[in-house]
């Protein structure tokens, strides 16, 4: 990569778009969100809108800059991990969108549960293989060219056609990333084998820019895309994180931990598995836990208030396990997992102590559970996402995690797939 080149980062999450772009070294140059438009967790091109919309305001912010968008030459996209939708030839959504944390697909879990392993990630009523099937019987008309997800169909909207998919983002859909190959048994539980994206390396160059979107864009018509991967990874590739026993937890909606492992460990009963990364492994999974539930009781203005009232050296005697609304991925998979949370105080500050200490909880046998099946006790634990800036949260969960927190260099999960532009060279 020549020295004035720029990598663009996109990362698709729950409530909107964020985009980084950094230099040669990784270090950030811009960065620019945008919002989804309403209901846009069932809409697949309310995340394209979003995009360009965020695009258009990132190359407004390089020229004010006084820097030249047409130097960015090369981009990568991220997304939220198993959400997916079905297209048809000309990458149009034919059914709606099924999100990360969607669930219930108990005939689609039958099925493969007849013919999956053990040990399968595709097994569950809330797992990606399910969320397939049940898309192809949205699409009787059997329309659909593709299954994309949700990062692959932005790089598609791109590139003007679609690209495929990555290592991460097929981990859950069933992809072996060891072998590099779907499994035997799909075509027996109606997987419709020709919509399965063809997958890559990630941060493989896979393919470039339409020159018309490019123009429409302010882009260069040269600009490279290069393999995605998941919201989470991309977080942890943004914090700093890089030698083996190194941890990021990611406190956003939901709460993601990533472990970096030279062994890989899956245990789909308790909703772990293993993304590769390089010749190492990114142990963890996703619990339904996080900001979210939070954010469901009290606003941003109350939260910050609240917890200046707590004193995180004292326990709040509450045991609660904090959901929305009832199922678990992890580190218990159980889709009828119910939420404890009561008794409930009169106090405010005292039911928020008590929630943050159960999700800092559920964090603590999180990694637990991954050094039980053989993952390296975590030697730091690098914090991304909003509840990285909460103090009060941050003194709960010292006490009760297995190793010292640190900062993460950047919080956003655009920078870390902008930074997996440079891994190609």
């Amino acid at each position: 990569m020549e020295a004035g080149t720029l990598s663009l980062g996109i990362d698709i999450g729950t409530s909107g778009v964020r985009t980084a772009v950094v230099d040669v070294f990784g270090a950030v140059v811009s960065t620019a969100r945008a919002e989804h438009s309403a209901r846009s967790g069932e809409d697949a091109n309310a995340w394209w809108d979003a995009v360009k919309r965020v695009i258009q305001t990132q190359v407004a912010t390089l020229d004010s800059f006084g820097l030249d968008a047409a130097r960015i030459a090369r981009l990568a996209v991220d997304g939220t991990s198993g959400s997916m939708v079905l297209v048809d030839a000309a990458l149009h959504p034919v059914t709606p969108a099924l999100m990360y944390n969607s669930s219930g697909f108990t005939a689609e879990a039958a099925m493969i549960e007849r013919f999956a392993e053990p040990t399968s990630i595709t097994r569950g009523t809330s797992s990606a293989l399910a969320r397939m099937l049940r898309l192809q019987s949205l699409d009787d008309r059997k329309q659909s060219a593709h299954l994309l997800h949700q990062a692959d169909f932005i790089a598609a909207k791109i590139a003007g056609r679609s690209l495929g998919s990555d290592d991460n983002n097929a981990l859950k859909l069933g992809w072996d990333p060891e072998s590099r190959a779907w499994p035997d048994w799909f075509e027996a539980v109606g997987v419709r084998i020709d919509l399965l994206p063809d997958v890559h390396m990630v941060g493989e160059v896979i393919g470039s820019i339409d020159p018309t979107l490019a123009d429409e864009l302010g882009l260069s018509a040269d600009l490279q895309i290069h393999a995605g991967t998941t919201d989470s990874i991309a977080a942890f590739l943004a914090s700093g994180a890089k030698e083996v026993g190194d941890a990021v937890t990611s406190l956003g909606t939901t709460l993601a931990i990533k472990l970096l492992s030279e062994t890989r460990v899956d245990d789909p009963a308790r909703g772990i598995y293993s993304h590769r990364l390089g010749s190492r492994w990114l142990a963890g999974g996703a619990s339904n836990t996080g900001g979210g539930v939070l954010a469901s009781f009290f606003s941003t203005d109350a939260l910050n208030e609240l917890s200046g009232q707590i004193d995180p050296a004292r326990s709040s005697g509450l045991d609660y396990y904090p959901l929305i609304k009832p199922g678990e991925r992890f580190p218990i998979n159980d889709p009828a997992l119910p939420p404890r949370l009561d008794p409930r105080p009169e106090n405010d500050a005292a039911f928020l102590h008590g929630m943050l200490e159960g999700i800092a909880r559920i964090e603590a046998r999180a990694y637990a559970e991954l050094h039980a099946l053989g993952s390296p006790t975590p030697k730091r634990i690098f914090t991304a996402g909003g509840g990285a800036k909460n103090p009060a949260w941050l003194a709960i969960r010292a006490k009760m995690l297995p190793a010292p927190l640190v900062s993460s260099d950047e919080a956003e999960a655009s920078i870390g797939v902008a930074r997996l532009c440079l891994t190609s060279d």
